[in-house]
């Protein structure tokens, strides 16, 4: 444990984001997930609205920097091929 007041601070502050980050990491494969059931249930219109919603959680959780950009390119270009697909 650290000795420190500021050592003390910061992490309690790295608890405090480590659960932020959890959460929105959670509520991202949650809309990832969505989207998937979707696509399986071949429901296009779900899907799209689904696509929606999960590339915008993608964006945010990139911006905030917890995945790399080029990860979450690919992950939108196979989301995005795989909604296509259904045409």
């Amino acid at each position: 444990m650290a000795n420190i007041k500021s050592a003390m601070k910061r992490a309690q502050l790295a608890k405090a984001q480590n659960l932020k980050n959890a959460a929105e990491k959670s509520a991202l494969r949650t809309a990832i997930r969505r989207f998937e059931e979707a696509v399986a249930a071949a429901d296009k219109e779900k899907a799209e609205s689904t696509l929606k919603q999960a590339v915008k959680k993608m964006d945010k959780a990139t911006r905030r920097g917890l995945f790399h950009k080029n990860a979450v390119a690919r992950k939108k270009s196979r989301m995005t091929k795989r909604l296509n697909a259904l045409g």
